[in-house]
């Protein structure tokens, strides 16, 4: 399928409005980074508290994300555990203290969103501790003998059984507990009276500081820099350096523009974003690359011809596959942010708007600067042939 055929349209006329245009996008962009003080940081790297919840079946992360919220104010996110039931709650919170009283919040929170045990004990979040003081009188009324020492090693049991696999931390039915040592008939009917089991189960909460948000954000830099290094390197190995200068420039173009809608619209940069600015990288280099590769037959086969215009007749060339890869991918991108809802919206906003901008600036900006260098020296080596003659 090729939609425009012998299509001859003049882009490198219209460079200087292009390059206009970028010029107003980079200044509105990083104009909003300077007011703003800098860019919206997600918890990944400005430090925060991660807990991680399992649940019994897929959980319903929009559901998650509105039950928490409602007891938990403040900077929040939910990402789920690609291949599992377990999801990620981010929040704010920068200390131990802190986190604590957020984790019994958070339990509330899903316990009423999912289904509370009645005021019984939920023992899928309950502590060896807790399981044991909750049984010890209702096992003393059923006339169940066991020690003190005896009913600490029991609960300790149920709960390494819970904490096992395939169980991880979620039980599903009370009577899976008849295997377990000191688990006697009477005890278990105890257990069934005192305890429930909820649809979740808390795994673990730590503390990111923002010394190692820090870190992260570095780091997110340095894979950004080394990706268009080393693209730098593969495309004047295979090109020219100018070509590889043109393309690593075309990119960073993107970037900056792409974190400037970010700034602009407020939105959080996160480990998700990085991924798809890293994404989008290699995404604009192939589609540049195409071109490039397109112009270096034109200059096998059209020696004749000014470098300008076999710049502009390759376009034209590859304009039609340019036109239809971009065009179905940003429809897919454009379908994530608006209908993937939250934990994606800052993923595939970054695709969308790094689509637009990648497939603009292959055309008008990675091959107007190859056009600007290869007139430049050509006008050089005119200097030098016309002082050679004189001399």
């Amino acid at each position: 399928m090729q939609l425009f055929k012998n299509s001859n349209i003049d882009f490198l006329g219209k460079q200087k409005l292009f390059y206009v245009v970028s010029a107003v996008l980079l200044a509105i962009g990083i104009g909003s980074w300077i007011t703003k003080g800098s860019l919206k940081y997600g918890i990944d790297f400005t430090g925060g508290a991660n807990v991680t919840v399992r649940f019994a079946s897929q959980p319903p992360i929009d559901k998650i994300r509105a039950a928490v919220a409602a007891k938990l104010p403040g900077e929040l996110s939910v990402q789920d555990v690609s291949g599992t039931s377990e999801v990620i709650i981010g929040t704010g919170l920068k200390s131990d203290k802190e986190l604590q009283a957020a984790r019994g919040l958070i339990v509330e929170a899903l316990q009423g969103a999912f289904g509370a045990t009645g005021g019984k004990l939920d023992l899928n979040n309950a502590t060896v501790q807790s399981l044991a003081d909750r049984l010890r009188e209702p096992l003393q009324r059923a006339s169940v003998p066991v020690s003190e020492q005896e009913l600490m090693e029991t609960a300790q049991r149920i709960m390494e059984f819970k904490n096992s696999a395939p169980r991880s931390g979620v039980m599903t039915a009370l009577d899976d507990l008849r295997g377990v040592q000191g688990v006697s008939p009477t005890f278990l009917n105890v257990v069934k009276q005192e305890c429930g089991l909820g649809s979740f189960s808390i795994r673990g909460a730590e503390v990111i500081g923002p010394k190692i948000g820090a870190e992260m954000r570095n780091k997110a830099v340095l894979a950004t820099l080394y990706a268009l290094g080393g693209m730098l390197i593969y495309i004047a190995f295979r090109f020219e350096w100018i070509y590889g200068l043109a393309a690593v420039l075309a990119v960073f173009h993107d970037v900056i523009i792409t974190l400037g809608l970010f700034s602009l619209f407020d939105k959080e940069i996160s480990l998700n974003v990085i991924a798809a600015l890293l994404t989008l990288v290699g995404y604009s280099m192939n589609d540049t690359i195409v071109v490039f590769d397109r112009i270096r037959e034109h200059l096998k086969l059209s020696r004749k011809d000014s470098f300008a215009k076999v710049v502009n007749d390759s376009i034209n060339q590859t304009l039609s596959r340019t036109v239809l890869t971009s065009g179905l991918t940003f429809i897919a991108a454009l379908s994530l942010l608006l209908f993937g809802g939250p934990v994606l919206n800052g993923f595939s906003f970054a695709l969308v708007a790094g689509i637009l901008v990648g497939t603009y600036s292959s055309i008008f900006i990675a091959s107007p600067i190859l056009v600007f260098w290869f007139n430049r020296a050509e006008k050089g080596r005119r200097v030098k042939t016309s002082e050679s003659v004189k001399r």
